[in-house]
């Protein structure tokens, strides 16, 4: 994780990321179209996640629910930052990096 925060200093993602963490690498810098860009066709279930989470940044939570529901996951009801912080660490510690 500290490494992965340690490159938001960079201009972008490191290429090897998969689409998820780099659209996560994305909204932490505070690029929402573009992380939204990255996930959005993605077929995964982690990038549904993702979408998820984006969405509600946003504020469309029945957007968010559709996608959460798509991910097969519950609707995140905490913080966004402990969001951020749960669905990353997840999705480094699957190797998806």
């Amino acid at each position: 994780m500290a490494e992965f925060k340690a490159s938001f200093s960079g201009a972008a993602p490191a290429p090897e990321l998969a689409a998820p963490l780099a659209a996560l690498w994305w909204s932490a810098k505070g690029g929402w179209d573009e992380a939204h860009r990255i996930v959005q066709d993605q077929p995964t279930a982690d990038a549904a996640w993702v979408h998820a989470y984006l969405h509600r940044v946003e504020g469309d939570i029945g957007n968010a629910g559709y996608w959460y529901r798509r991910a097969g996951k519950p609707a995140a009801a905490g913080s966004l930052e402990t969001e951020w912080e749960r669905i990353t660490s997840a999705l480094l510690g699957a190797g998806s990096a």
